[in-house]
């Protein structure tokens, strides 16, 4: 029968050092071949729209989808794992608190790969449901010093600073401007919905790796196409789903500052099959599209997981 876990439950089991290994070892089976993806498909509903994506690993004997309506209400998400070996329906998960969790540990791999190993200061832009766990994934795969934060409003900034300071037990600081948080950081973060760039090339020195994590939808741009352009490696977790979804490099393509084929699959370096980064100066990018094949590794950890403890609700079927 199909188990059925819910928020509270994936919540109590799902830490970032689960989701770090589950997507590393998603990322090393991708890279030779045996994960399939199938980019984000929206189906528009008036003021939102359903969104459906679906991804197999045959090897660990999963395929699966995860859908969730958005609108102005927000969003509620749920992945379904289905057997390849003629099992059938295996789980129903309720998967907010999974993708967040999930989105950042996206992150926190292309910054083990990527980002300089001495890299031990982060400036983030976003403070919001996101920013948390990029942060956090951040903070998992090097020893962090230092962090600042910035975002429109004062009391959000402020709060998220105090929050992630006593969890992660680093000095993380609130930042009256997008450009002091940038100056300086060895890793940067961009966890936004905004239109408009609010990480433009001016603000980057050398040797920096950014994380882009907001932008996985055409209307947006986190970076400006100066920053996009001076990056000299850039990697996405899907390069189909970017070409469709990722508005900064879009926009940087169709203006003739960026060629897709220059565009480097994570799994790739993951697998080391590609470099992360060839010297320290370097700028590194990672555009996060947030993909199907990341959902569903996580969700068979905490399928196996739920099974190990006797945790969820049986369904009939």
């Amino acid at each position: 029968m199909a188990l059925y876990l819910t928020e509270d439950q994936v919540t109590n089991m799902l830490t970032m050092e689960i989701a770090l290994d589950s997507l590393d070892d998603v990322f090393r089976a991708r890279s030779e071949g045996k994960v399939g993806n199938i980019p984000r498909s929206r189906l528009p509903l008036g003021r939102g729209s359903y969104n459906l994506m679906g991804a197999s690993w045959p090897d660990a004997g999963i395929v699966g989808h995860k859908s969730y309506a958005a609108g102005a209400g927000g969003a509620s998400f749920h992945v379904m794992l289905y057997g390849t070996n003629g099992e059938g329906l295996l789980a129903i998960i309720e998967a907010n608190r999974m993708g967040q969790i999930r989105t950042g540990a996206a992150s926190g791999i292309a910054t083990r790969y990527m980002a300089r190993e001495d890299a031990s200061s982060v400036g983030i832009i976003g403070s919001g449901y996101q920013a948390e766990t990029q942060l956090e994934a951040v903070a998992a795969v090097r020893e962090l010093k230092s962090a600042r934060v910035f975002s429109r409003t004062a009391e959000r900034r402020n709060s998220f600073a105090e929050r992630m300071s006593e969890r992660l037990q680093i000095d993380v600081q609130p930042a009256e401007s997008a450009e002091s948080v940038v100056q300086g950081a060895d890793v940067v973060i961009t966890v936004t919905n905004t239109t408009e760039p609010v990480l433009t090339g001016e603000m980057l020195g050398m040797g920096v790796h950014i994380n882009a994590a907001g932008g996985n939808s055409w209307l947006r741009r986190e970076l400006d196409t100066h920053a996009v352009a001076m990056s000299d490696i850039v990697a996405t977790d899907d390069i189909d789903q970017a070409k469709i979804e990722c508005g900064e490099l879009m926009r940087a393509a169709e203006t003739g500052h960026f060629s897709w084929e220059r565009l480097v699959r994570l799994d790739r370096i993951v697998r080391g099959l590609r470099q992360g980064r060839s010297k320290a100066e370097d700028v590194t990018l990672f555009e996060s599209q947030g993909v199907a094949f990341e959902d569903i590794a996580v969700c068979k950890r905490l399928l196996d997981m739920a099974r190990e403890q006797g945790i969820g609700t049986e369904l009939p079927g």
